[in-house]
């Protein structure tokens, strides 16, 4: 609740008169402290200026006199005004009573409320009953309510906005060692930006003609590309056809056991995404950011730097390449400076943290899609943690589904699966796999899972058994090798949930040496 103004008077002097005598200082009125002379009344060269929060009796009252001459008028400000956002704590009771009786079907006017007033003291201290009449006198018309109430709520934010840069000057004076600037300025873009959205009381509902013609828009922009796409495009084929691309905000979880390619095949997402709105001049593709919670980003660059090269990663990691392999990967990597990609490897990134830098990037490069990897390494609030982890991971996968609407962008999300899934055979993901399954199936608009068979088959090598014949031993070496050779180089990628559309399962093949995924080929070459 803000600090709030002194009770108005019970008889106003005329408002021109008011606008150019400041009232006194609320803070130290409200601490019973003399109140300070007003200003003018001293030479200003040696009286600092008095200034006051923004505030504005005469709109709180037409305001509020309008409601009880007119019970409409409320309809027009309900829906974002609230007792807190008034200037004088009086009035600001005063509309929640008159609320309270019209959310009940009654009437709010000068009897009904009456009775309020006369069991209030604090109320009494303003001239009780008798202060309604008052503000009946001060009314505004019905039509010009709307305009008022914007007119309270707004002053609302400007005391706020201080109140805010004070809690900013006070922390930054502050000598706790543990509080750095980094941390502080997350902590105060994060406060404006809570506060900024917090005036968007534009919102409700929307007439069904303005929701086709949104939908119809979509339908066309699918129409005119080439790829028939509604949304982003994943670089995948098969992909974009079961999914119909990435669209804005959704939420997508792409999950899988260690080793199964998931960094590799968000990666691989996310370069598509940023080379197609590079070549496309910003008409298809998006400005990529890629939240890395588990790598960094000189990492994540080598996996984008040997895909694109074709120089396996390995080698990079050890320094085995050769005069001409350099030259190559130097080549390569000119070619991708100009593509908008942005990496952000912050370790143990809050919800909150993320969310901010989301927004400074969408501000300064109008941000596309967002890459987490991955979701159960991002920190929840104090608060969900002492809850339990299944708390602290419902409220991170609510946090970016709300930041995937904000930003109206596609947030792709890596997630872990439990180990039970290695308990089936075949070891095929499915939904109840996924750990603190069910925020995350609920709040994700499509689920999927990568899975290697190849991975699994490896590990299934037959060794030389006691006493075993050679030659049976061979056998069972051929028919593993066999078997092997049908799923070498393969992945599924399965549509476990998809919330605009089918389910299903799409191959892919995947080069482990140059963590690359492509599209399947009935005919590839091993």
């Amino acid at each position: 609740m803000p600090t709030t103004l002194p009770p108005p008077p019970t008889d106003p002097a005329d408002p021109a008169d008011q606008m150019m005598v400041p009232e006194p200082d609320y803070a130290d009125f409200e601490r019973g402290e003399e109140m300070p002379e007003p200003e003018g009344l001293h030479d200003s060269a040696s009286t600092p200026s008095i200034r006051t929060m923004p505030h504005n009796l005469e709109a709180e009252k037409g305001l509020l006199g309008a409601i009880l001459l007119n019970n409409r008028a409320h309809e027009k400000i309900s829906e974002f005004l609230r007792p807190e956002h008034f200037a004088y704590e009086r009035h600001g009771q005063i509309y929640e009573a008159i609320t309270k009786l019209i959310e009940r079907g009654q009437v709010a006017d000068g009897i009904t409320l009456q009775r309020f007033f006369e069991h209030d003291q604090s109320l009494a201290e303003i001239g009780g009953p008798a202060y309604l009449g008052e503000l009946a006198g001060a009314a505004a018309s019905v039509i010009n309510a709307g305009e008022y109430g914007r007119i309270v709520y707004d002053l609302y934010l400007k005391r706020q906005l201080i109140n805010l840069g004070e809690d900013m000057v006070n922390r930054a004076y502050g000598g706790d060692i543990d509080a750095v600037a980094s941390a502080q300025i997350e902590s105060a873009e994060q406060n404006l930006y809570d506060l900024a959205t917090a005036g968007d009381y534009e919102g409700g509902f929307q007439d069904f003609k303005t929701a086709i013609v949104e939908a119809i828009s979509l339908a066309d922009a699918a129409h005119r590309r080439e790829g028939g796409l509604a949304g982003v495009s994943t670089g995948f084929r098969d992909v974009d056809t079961l999914l119909g691309g990435l669209h804005s905000s959704d939420l997508i979880i792409l999950a899988g056991r260690p080793s199964m390619g998931k960094t590799a095949l968000a990666t691989n997402i996310a370069y598509n995404a940023a080379k197609d709105f590079h070549d496309s001049k910003g008409e298809e593709g998006a400005v990529v950011g890629f939240f890395s919670l588990e790598m960094s980003a000189e990492q994540l660059a080598g996996r984008i730097l040997s895909e694109q090269s074709n120089i396996p990663s390995d080698k990079m990691r050890k320094g085995l390449l050769t005069n001409d392999e350099f030259t190559k990967l130097a080549q390569c990597a000119q070619m991708l400076h100009e593509v908008p990609f942005f990496i952000d490897d912050t370790p143990a990134l809050t919800v909150s943290a993320l969310r901010t830098r989301a927004r400074r990037l969408k501000r300064q490069h109008n941000l596309g899609l967002i890459i987490v990897d991955y979701l159960q390494l991002i920190s929840g609030s104090a608060n969900s943690r002492s809850d339990g982890r299944v708390q602290e991971v419902s409220e991170i996968t609510r946090g970016l589904k709300t930041l995937a609407k904000e930003l109206n962008v596609p947030v792709i999300a890596l997630s872990q699966l439990s180990r039970q899934v290695e308990s089936r055979e075949p070891p095929r993901p499915q939904l109840s796999d996924l750990r603190e399954s069910g925020s995350i199936e609920q709040d994700a608009d499509v689920v999927s899972f990568v899975y290697r068979e190849e991975y699994y088959m490896e590990r299934k090598k037959p060794g030389r058994r006691a006493e075993e014949d050679e030659g049976k031993y061979f056998e069972r070496e051929a028919k593993w090798e066999e078997a092997l050779g049908h799923i070498k180089n393969l992945a599924d990628l399965i549509i476990a949930k998809q919330r605009h559309g089918p389910i299903g399962d799409v191959k892919l093949q995947f080069t482990g040496e140059f963590t690359r995924f492509g599209d399947y080929d009935a005919y590839h070459n091993d």
